[in-house]
């Protein structure tokens, strides 16, 4: 994909959710977070790339003790669909006997939050939650009935992209959530 193709796939696609209701999200689930979790000094795990733009607007809001930490484990690299986890970094901080969060783009089938949460628990996490900008209503979790213990937005099943979330590599950066057309 080059910029011209991927101004195209901006101007074509549709805008779900604006800037502003998304900025509104992420303060209501700081609000959440943080009356649920600060008295229990988390650790904040954000998954790296996606989570990136989501944990960098969060943390300011977050006004108590915690420490925060990142995860590069995917399953898409630049590809529309994932296949293999790759981990690319774990988790630096000591999880013995913490309350991890871990702060995504998107929750859609969940294979890779799972995978991370699993090995967190293995580190000894005490508790692992997920907190996700963006949940995708379906049926294809890998667990089925999974949910985000903090969501910002649900939506329905279409390819999004923006606030993190990409599209072939790019549109992280787009000020809003959007979906492709026809999908």
């Amino acid at each position: 994909m080059n910029t011209e193709e991927a101004r195209k796939i901006l101007a074509e696609s549709d805008l779900l959710v604006c800037e502003a209701d998304v900025v509104a999200a992420i303060t209501r689930m700081a609000s959440e977070m943080t009356a649920e979790l600060k008295d229990v000094n988390p650790v904040l795990i954000c998954c790296m790339n996606g989570g990136l733009a989501f944990t960098g607007q969060l943390l300011t809001k977050l006004v108590f003790p915690l420490q925060v930490d990142y995860v590069h484990a995917t399953r898409y690299g630049h590809e529309l669909h994932g296949v293999a986890l790759d981990w690319k970094v774990r988790p630096q901080t000591d999880l013995h006997g913490r309350t991890v969060v871990l702060l995504d783009d998107i929750l859609d089938e969940g294979i890779t939050l799972a995978a991370i949460a699993d090995y967190c628990r293995t580190q000894g996490a005490a508790r692992v939650m997920m907190a996700a900008l963006v949940e995708k209503l379906h049926l294809r979790k890998v667990t089925p009935g999974m949910r985000a213990d903090f969501t910002g937005i649900e939506v329905g099943d279409r390819f999004l992209f923006g606030y993190g979330l990409d599209y072939k590599g790019y549109w992280r950066n787009a000020p809003g959530i959007y979906a492709l057309k026809n999908s």
